[in-house]
């Protein structure tokens, strides 16, 4: 991200929607990668679309006020939290339309990949967990929060959170084994 994405940035958050336009076509590619990224892994029938998260999510970051934007990796994590919480909504309005659906277990693989083809409830679920965790160590919930929610690599997460990579690894780590223990705690034993 530029320089001048940050003071478009920075003027929309002081209230100048002169920019907004402009604020656009610098962010909206990379937001909609993010967005499609995080769609893939939504279930088939999902009706909330890639161009609806990214517009929902924009929306939300041009009302952010005495947000100081320092760079790219500060403006995607907080669009990755937005569309986190948009999503988030979205499936518990779903779960709630739904009521008495048999929810199935999450599925966490290797690289944290979480299969949500089944029900809505199960990112509702995820998100409790992340709650939950955030309550244990908040680091290790953002690192996953980063990694999973934005699709950030170890640099960028360590960038954004102000520690080493090494750091970040231990805490995917340490993180990872966390929510597989919550997930599947028959397998824990």
């Amino acid at each position: 991200m530029s320089g001048e994405t940050v003071r478009l940035l920075a003027a929309v958050a002081n209230g100048d929607r002169r920019y907004v336009n402009e604020l656009i076509s610098h962010v909206y590619d990379e937001l909609r990668a993010i967005a499609a990224n995080k769609m893939r892994e939504e279930n088939d029938c999902h009706t909330l679309q890639p161009t609806a998260l990214v517009n929902e999510a924009f929306l939300r970051l041009i009302d952010q006020t005495q947000v100081d934007w320092k760079d790219k990796t500060h403006f995607f994590a907080v669009a990755a939290n937005l569309m986190r919480r948009i999503l988030i909504d979205h499936a518990r309005k779903r779960k709630a339309e739904k009521r008495g659906g048999s929810a199935k277990k999450l599925i966490l693989d290797e690289a944290l990949m979480l299969d949500l083809s089944v029900d809505p409830s199960d990112l509702v679920a995820f998100d409790d967990l992340l709650n939950r965790l955030a309550e244990l160590n908040e680091r290790h919930a953002r690192v996953v929060e980063l990694r999973y929610f934005a699709g950030m690599g170890v640099d960028e997460t360590a960038e954004a959170l102000g520690v080493s990579p090494a750091t970040v690894k231990n805490d995917w780590r340490v993180a990872r084994a966390w929510l597989q223990v919550q997930l599947h705690p028959d397998l824990s034993k």
